[in-house]
């Protein structure tokens, strides 16, 4: 893929084609990275007929630069912290603790507007596939990583549109495989490399959930699974 890249459904489209190996295969599902991974997510599973879910994180913003990630954080209490940004900072232990407790509670937040009572699915001995739109400092993909390898699944595949090399670097060292389509250099922010890189609404991504649910309830009553 060309940059810039069209719009997140376009990467989601061609991130697809290179997963073609993971198509219509019980064991896999696909993770998005709410709010701006959903749509790209969705291509994916779509393409490869598997089942979507999330794999809710949280960004800790840097305070006074809160577009810089001092860490990230994922459900079942991991925390990821950066500790080269935290070491160019000032920034005291009850600083981040704000930053942490406002960011946990965004996430119970978006879990309910998002998932609402829907069980959260077992990724047990499945081989799950985290998507987002793009990666920079890579600590939120490292919290989701963290997050599914409590879960002991049998593989873990980061698949992105673009990151910055050191960052695929450092992926592939921990998870058995990524898969980006672009690694631009000087790597300033993940909207730069889009034509079109609107904000994700929550409205958005309910929309995009229920349709993806509704379709999912039908495929498995049919299927008879």
């Amino acid at each position: 893929m060309q940059l810039p890249i069209p719009d997140r459904k376009a990467a989601g489209k061609t991130l697809a084609n290179a997963l073609q190996s993971y198509g219509q295969r019980d064991d896999v599902i696909v993770l998005a990275l709410p709010r701006g991974g959903v749509p790209v997510a969705i291509e994916i599973a779509d393409a490869l007929d598997v089942p979507l879910d999330l794999m809710l994180v949280r960004k800790l913003g840097l305070p006074g630069h809160e577009e810089l990630a001092m860490g990230a954080i994922a459900g079942g209490d991991i925390q990821v912290m950066n500790e080269n940004v935290l070491r160019g900072s000032r920034i005291g232990p009850e600083s981040i603790e704000m930053v942490v407790k406002k960011e946990r509670n965004e996430l119970k937040r978006r879990e309910q507007a998002y998932r609402g009572d829907r069980p959260w699915p077992n990724l047990e001995s499945r081989c799950v596939i985290l998507v987002d739109d793009g990666i920079a400092t890579g600590a939120t993909m490292r919290a989701a990583i963290d997050a599914v390898r409590a879960q002991q699944p049998t593989r873990i595949v980061v698949a992105i549109p673009l990151a910055p090399p050191d960052t695929v670097q450092m992926l592939k060292g921990i998870v058995d495989e990524v898969v980006c389509l672009q690694q631009p250099e000087p790597f300033m922010s993940i909207g730069q490399w889009y034509q079109y890189f609107p904000q994700v609404l929550d409205q958005e991504v309910e929309q995009m959930l229920s349709e993806r649910w509704a379709y999912e309830s039908k495929w498995i009553a049919k299927s008879g699974v």
